[in-house]
């Protein structure tokens, strides 16, 4: 079928075309490296603007921690930029195998793990998602966005959802966490809140008790309208979380197992979990909510939620990862599927998992619509030649396949838009290789 071939997405010439940088967590730098910064390594003091505001965050007593790791090409260590501790007035000292929550960051590998499945046929990019959860094939959409879920304020789905969509945020999928109104409602009664922030009892962040297995939050999910027709919108939602359930059909294995068996594990990346071992719990930071311009506790490491069992695996946001382990990951991507020699992915998975596949039908605001995206691939941003990620607790990861570069942020405080740092992250990057490159 021709769903099952990569060349319907985009061809080979088109992928080794494009040149951009990639804001990791959201917020894009027009200009690009080129290769030119790949060919003058940066030399120590290197990077001086993420230097000089990591320690003004965690100085002031922003944050507890920050760390950025550094890496060209396949160079094993990565350069580590590392300040604070694991927790404020704590003496433990974060370093590049402190766990981190890395929420959506957990995306990218999910959307990679899909590719191989595609790359080895067994299934398609454009492939219905009906035919491997029949519970979607006949889908209601709201008429109008986030209003009324009653059934004469619903309308036919004009196309079928396809993996691509799940794969790119554009099925019409709906969001606890972005959708108002009653689609929100339904859809925390139901427990489709994939992600866990804290055991405490705070009510404002209390969503709801999540859907007991993969398997019922998807069929649950395809009880309720979509918010949007399928492909014809970015906008972002559960889609990855959806993904972890068709991975599993096709795999007739837990995602989780699939997921460890297929990347974590061969990347090498022993510090990834979806549940914290307490043998490890001296390396967790702890993760907190800024209120008033002040971190306060909300999952301290000992008492975290990450500790237990999740309801289920989330594809969408539900790892626990260390900066070393992520880089290992970037490095397998830099390495178009390869790493320390060793095959993980097949080169044209990563080269099309890495690159634009938004559908042809999806329309792209001038401005760039929600969270100003105009290219999205497997599970993450899309900008020229770059692709990455950020995560709801501050991180950031991206590579830069201009430049040979592979690049992250990692630190833990909620809301991420507290603080900017997020945001800037990309432009203190690109600030410190213009001036490597010019130096």
């Amino acid at each position: 079928m021709a769903y099952r071939e990569f060349g319907t997405a985009l061809d080979r010439r088109a992928l080794l075309r494009g040149a951009g940088w990639l804001g990791a967590a959201g917020v894009l730098a027009a200009q690009p490296l080129g290769r030119a910064a790949f060919a003058k390594p940066p030399l120590a003091p290197a990077f001086p603007s993420v230097r000089a505001a990591i320690e003004e965050y965690v100085s002031s007593g922003k944050v507890a921690n920050m760390l950025a790791t550094f890496g060209w090409g396949q160079t094993p260590d990565p350069q580590v930029i590392a300040r604070g501790t694991l927790a404020l007035g704590g003496a433990a000292k974060a370093d590049i195998d402190s766990l981190y929550r890395i929420y959506s960051m957990t995306k990218p590998l999910t959307g990679m793990c899909a590719m191989q499945l595609i790359d080895e046929g067994k299934m398609g990019l454009d492939q219905p998602l009906a035919e491997i959860l029949p519970a979607f094939a006949e889908m209601k959409v709201q008429k109008t966005y986030d209003s009324s879920i009653a059934p004469d304020a619903l309308e036919p789905a004009e196309r079928p959802i396809t993996i691509r969509m799940l794969l790119t945020h554009t099925a019409g999928l709906g969001y606890s966490i972005i959708q108002q109104g009653p689609i929100k409602t339904e859809y925390e009664r139901l427990g489709l809140v994939p992600g866990q922030v804290t055991k405490l009892p705070l009510p404002e962040i209390d969503r709801g008790k999540p859907a007991a297995s993969l398997k019922e939050f998807a069929d649950r999910l395809a009880t309720v309208p979509l918010v949007l027709q399928p492909g014809t919108k970015f906008s972002y939602s559960v889609a990855l979380d959806l993904m972890g359930r068709v991975i599993e059909v096709i795999e007739g294995k837990p995602f989780d197992l699939v997921l460890k068996e297929r990347l974590i594990d061969p990347i090498g990346m022993t510090s990834t979990f979806f549940r914290v071992p307490q043998s490890e719990v001296g390396r967790l930071t702890t993760n907190y909510g800024i209120l008033g311009g002040k971190p306060l506790p909300l999952d301290p490491a000992r008492g975290s939620v990450y500790l237990d069992e999740p309801a289920f695996p989330y594809g969408g946001a539900g790892l626990v990862s260390s900066p070393r382990d992520y880089d290992r990951f970037l490095r397998m991507l830099l390495g178009y599927g390869k790493i320390d020699g060793k095959r993980v992915m097949g080169e044209l998975a990563v080269r099309v998992g890495t690159s634009n596949i938004l559908p042809k039908t999806v329309e792209i605001p001038a401005e760039g619509g929600m969270m100003g995206v105009t290219s999205y691939g497997a599970g993450g941003r899309v900008e020229g030649n770059a692709y990455g990620w950020g995560g709801a607790a501050g991180t950031a990861a991206f590579v830069d396949y201009d430049s040979g570069l592979r690049a992250t942020l990692f630190t833990q405080y909620m809301p991420s838009e507290a603080y900017p740092i997020q945001g800037e992250f990309s432009d203190l990057v690109r600030q410190d290789l213009a001036a490597m490159t010019n130096g």
